[in-house]
């Protein structure tokens, strides 16, 4: 182990992926740091670059996160053009492979794949799937003169989980949730050591693979992999913030560009939360969530009848008691700004003064928990 392991720590959002190359015994606003597109937006603009073009596409590689990747595919296809790709490639549109082709996707075996790929088609454009790039981030980092080996490489990803035909994956990943924070109520319930993802969480799985192979420094055992969702480490970042450490109770809410997770706690533990799409949320709405949370009132079937993932209370005891003020509220993520203004005073966290590298501060500290030997 060097003296001073390196951590490789990427949040990967559905807007941007936000990259910090962590050093331990250096000053962490000295450490590097990257907030570059997401990788489905990276894709999804080379598939409409295809699509304008009027060329085939070709997927392959692994599960990812969807949303503007597999909308762009799903527009290709749908617009004429030949689509396709290999079943973990194809699951990122969908669990259900019949699903997927039902988009005008056509499902290919890995040997037709590779056919097509021995005897290419010049208009053929073959994208490689994958959340985790570490070539290109070898890449960044040496243009710049920096060595990228590390010992440590944490990612956070959205994971819904491969649902069982005709279950709903919002209630699917909910009900993980929620089982999780039962048997552990902190945001580090969430995190997860690569070879240990459960099976059933596949992005995530993806996503420790591709990590397995990043390079170490000479010499240096094998990468260590730490994996985890988004919101938890949005969570576990924003109570880096010394302000919001101070609280003995308070709510934080991650706004994430497609989600929002948001937590009551109680002496540093999860006492409720609730998660619902951002897209669906104005201000008002958002308030009223929040609010509800904050008194031990949010029904789970409520927030899944209102197109969200759920609610859950392990303790439904009110943070702010009848006649106080409504308890302090810390928010991150990248639609923050969907409670400027508010009523409820939010504070934007700025974990070591930084608020776009919130995920990647709660990585580190997932890193700290699970590998001591870190340092």
């Amino acid at each position: 182990m060097s003296e001073r392991p390196r951590v490789l720590a990427i949040d990967v959002g559905t807007g941007t992926q936000d990259i910090l190359l962590f050093e331990s015994g250096r000053e962490i606003e000295n450490c590097l740091q990257l907030i570059m597109p997401s990788p489905t937006v990276a894709v999804a603009q080379r598939i409409a670059a295809a699509t304008a073009a009027g060329r085939p596409v070709l997927l392959t590689g692994r599960t990812m996160g969807g949303g503007p990747c597999g909308w762009a595919a799903r527009d290709h296809a749908q617009a004429g053009y030949p689509c396709f790709a290999t079943p973990d490639a194809a699951r990122t549109l969908d669990d259900d492979l019949s699903q997927v082709e039902a988009q005008g996707l056509r499902v290919l075996a890995p040997e037709e794949a590779e056919r097509m790929l021995g005897a290419p088609d010049p208009d053929l454009v073959h994208l490689e799937m994958r959340d985790f790039d570490g070539a290109a981030i070898q890449t960044a980092l040496r243009a710049f003169g920096v060595d990228p080996a590390v010992e440590y490489v944490a990612v956070a990803a959205f994971d819904h989980g491969a649902a069982p035909p005709g279950i709903s994956d919002r209630r699917f990943r909910f009900d993980a949730i929620a089982a999780r924070v039962r048997e552990r109520p902190d945001a580090l319930a969430f995190a997860y050591r690569g070879a240990e993802v459960p099976a059933d969480l596949t992005r995530l799985a993806a996503v420790a693979a591709d990590a397995r192979a990043y390079p170490t420094p000479t010499g240096a055992a094998p990468v260590v992999v730490v994996v985890m969702d988004t919101g938890a480490a949005a969570l576990a970042g924003a109570l880096e913030d010394p302000v919001v450490a101070a609280r003995e109770e308070c709510l934080v809410a991650n706004i994430g560009n497609f989600h929002t997770l948001a937590f009551a706690l109680r002496g540093g533990h999860i006492a409720a939360l609730f998660e619902h799409h951002t897209g669906l949320l104005d201000r008002e709405r958002l308030e009223g969530y929040l609010r509800a949370l904050a008194d031990g009132t949010l029904d789970n079937e409520r927030v899944f009848a209102e197109s969200g993932h759920g609610a859950l209370a392990l303790d439904a005891r009110p943070l702010a008691p009848a006649g106080h003020t409504f308890p302090f509220l810390a928010v991150t993520g990248p639609r923050r700004a969907l409670l400027r203004g508010s009523a409820l005073s939010p504070y934007a966290a700025v974990p070591h003064g930084d608020m776009m590298l919130a995920g990647c501060f709660g990585l580190l500290r997932a890193v700290a928990e699970l590998e001591p030997s870190c340092g």
